[in-house]
């Protein structure tokens, strides 16, 4: 039975289920195969270091699917940061409708897609970040846990509070991220409150996912204690795979004297992380990975995944209905 969200209504999409942007990940194949599946496939903008090469990826995705697919543009800092507005314009020039934004000071890039008639989906850590993407315009918030992989946020909140506090306070609909990985978790996320899920991790380890075999069964293999928090000290917490790298990482954190992120920069090198998914060596660099990693057992397409949780959230629901019988008449 088809589900009927908020979210399922507005995207045109049958299963509630996002694939989060993922950085050297969230490519038009591994977008194209989620949307054909029936959720929402999104491509990652900054993968590309410039801005025509996001408007190629789009056009190779609309080739390969004619379902609704959206755009991730993550605002990090940088010494020298890309040129944001640019890559929306693109997004706008394309025809993309829906833009899932996520980091600092989002507003400009906020306004100047809402004005194209996008529907933005924004991604917040805490209920007083949600407060402000929500003057800001935005159509759906994703509330990102603790448990995510990635930037986490300072707040230390698991989804199960801030879940159900967005139920409490929100007035625009969301959708809930971090910790997802199965039907279950989707019901759960509906019992809650939330719209629908986003999964990051979980869409990793599929057969489409465009990273070397080696970490998807790396993934299967690992336990929800097998990732780590490193960058505490520079407040820009982010969760990631436990490996010898990440230690060594944790280890200068932890002993600096004068806290230069010099001295920790290359631990936490993003080119040796994408290394990590064209190598195969889960040992070589830092790479993302939430703590669902350790409910991860197998590596589907994403037609079956999405499908199997369609089913599994829909016998959740039932069975748990089920549970609510009449009151006995006297």
């Amino acid at each position: 039975m088809p589900f009927d969200t908020e979210l399922t209504r507005r995207l045109g999409i049958a299963v509630p289920v996002v694939q989060g942007g993922m950085q050297h990940v969230g490519y038009a194949e591994m977008a194209s195969a989620v949307s054909n599946a029936g959720g929402l496939g999104i491509i990652t903008a900054l993968i590309f270091p410039e801005p025509e090469g996001l408007r190629q990826e789009i056009r190779k995705c609309r080739k390969q699917t004619s379902k609704p697919f959206g755009v991730n543009i993550t605002l990090l800092p940088a010494l020298v940061p890309p040129d944001y507005e640019a890559y929306a314009q693109v997004i706008i020039d394309e025809g993309v409708k829906i833009v899932e934004t996520a980091g600092n000071s989002p507003g400009p890039v906020i306004s100047k897609l809402k004005k194209a008639g996008c529907t933005v989906l924004h991604k917040c850590t805490t209920i007083r970040h949600a407060q402000s993407a929500v003057k800001l315009g935005v159509d759906f918030l994703s509330i990102d846990g603790f448990e995510c992989a990635g930037h986490v946020g300072e707040s230390d909140i698991t989804n199960f509070i801030l879940l159900s506090k967005a139920r409490q306070t929100l007035k625009v609909p969301f959708i809930a991220s971090g910790g997802f990985a199965d039907g279950q978790g989707l019901a759960a996320a509906l019992c809650l409150g939330a719209c629908g899920v986003n999964m990051g991790t979980r869409f990793l380890c599929t057969v489409e996912s465009p990273i070397h075999h080696n970490i998807k069964e790396q993934i299967v293999k690992a336990q929800e204690t097998d990732t780590t928090l490193v960058l505490r000290r520079w407040r820009n917490t982010t969760r990631l795979y436990k490996n010898k790298v990440t230690e060594q990482a944790l280890k200068v954190e932890q002993e600096s004297k004068t806290g230069e992120f010099s001295e920790i920069a290359p631990y936490v090198s993003g080119k040796r992380g994408r290394e990590v998914f064209i190598n195969g060596d889960p040992e070589y660099g830092v790479w993302t990975a939430g703590q669902v990693i350790g409910l991860i057992n197998d590596i589907p397409t994403c037609k079956d995944l999405v499908a199997r949780i369609e089913k599994e959230a829909e016998d959740t629901l039932k069975e748990r209905l089920a549970l609510v019988k009449p009151a006995p008449k006297l």
